[in-house]
């Protein structure tokens, strides 16, 4: 498996099959398992689906590095447009963003200036914005972004942060976090980091995902528990019935086209679940991660590929 998973991680950065999947009718037949559609208007009929199920929803407009500043800030504009719209519906979702996507490799104070604006047009529609965590060079920049912000007391509460378990940093990162107060979604990671990082080992990874979501659970502000693996989820309820953590008081978080099965059987059990809902022209390298992280899924794909 750990050689399929690479194979999985170089394909999502192939610019030739890239084009060619983004492109083709094939290809987006191939991304509708995970990802919502192409247009705004996918998502949003995605997302009140899902809101019928009692499920929970976090939009992300599919898009990483952009090359100027006006791509950057149309980015922006599409998260602009969902805070207003889920406003607007009473929609049960909020937001999720890619600093890069926001300019950060072009000027860190551009993407900062976007994601403030974005977390104040959140705080002002009593919504949230979540900063995902991208690869490894990247994470102590975007730790750093978050905790300003997070700082000041006008957006005290209107953004979030991901961090990866895989990582060795993020044990001493989710301390800092907790003790400042800032909201979690917790995963495993699905960059193929270097060892001298990233714990190597699923049995690592793992250990230190339990680790850490026991961490977070034990903690006042309200986190999310990203993780399809059963065993993690097992882990996470005895630990929160040990302590007497109301289910209320923190999610599961579970992604868009996997493992639906086990999205509905946690809520009928009474905890909160929130869907990661892609969508947009973009959704190749998000894609080939998905398949990464679960090469199950390849089998499920080409199964259903060829039915009507």
């Amino acid at each position: 498996m750990p050689i399929l998973r690479s194979v999985f991680i170089a394909l999502s950065h192939n610019r030739f099959l890239r084009h060619l999947g983004e492109r083709s009718r094939a290809g987006i037949r191939l991304s509708s398992r995970f990802v919502a559609g192409m247009e705004i208007a996918d998502a949003l009929r995605v997302a009140a689906q899902l809101n019928k199920q009692g499920l929970s929803v976090t939009l992300d407009s599919l898009g990483e590095s952009v090359t100027t500043e006006l791509e950057a800030h149309l980015a922006a504009e599409v998260y602009h447009q969902l805070l207003d719209y889920i406003a607007a519906h009473k929609l049960d979702a909020n937001i999720s963003v890619k600093l890069t996507q926001l300019g950060l490799e072009l000027s860190p104070e551009l993407a900062e200036r976007i994601v403030e604006e974005l977390a104040q047009h959140a705080q002002a529609t009593g919504n949230f914005v979540r900063v995902d965590m991208e690869d490894s060079s990247l994470t102590q920049i975007t730790l750093d972004i978050v905790r300003r912000l997070h700082a000041r007391p006008e957006l005290r509460g209107a953004i979030g942060i991901v961090i990866q378990s895989y990582l060795y940093r993020s044990q001493a990162d989710v301390e800092q976090l907790v003790a400042d107060g800032i909201r979690v979604r917790l995963c495993k990671g699905a960059y193929n980091e270097p060892a001298e990082v990233a714990f190597k080992h699923k049995a690592d990874a793992d250990s230190n995902y339990i680790r850490l979501s026991c961490m977070l659970l034990d903690s006042p502000e309200f986190h999310g528990l990203a993780t399809h693996d059963e065993d993690m989820i097992a882990e996470a309820k005895s630990f929160a019935a040990q302590h007497g953590i109301d289910p209320g008081r923190f999610e599961f978080q579970m992604l868009y086209g996997v493992r639906r099965d086990l999205q509905a059987r946690l809520v009928r059990e009474g905890y909160k679940v929130r869907v990661y809902v892609p969508f947009g022209k973009e959704w190749y390298p998000y894609f080939m991660r998905r398949l990464a992280e679960r090469p199950a899924n390849v089998a499920f794909i080409a199964k259903n590929f060829f039915r009507s």
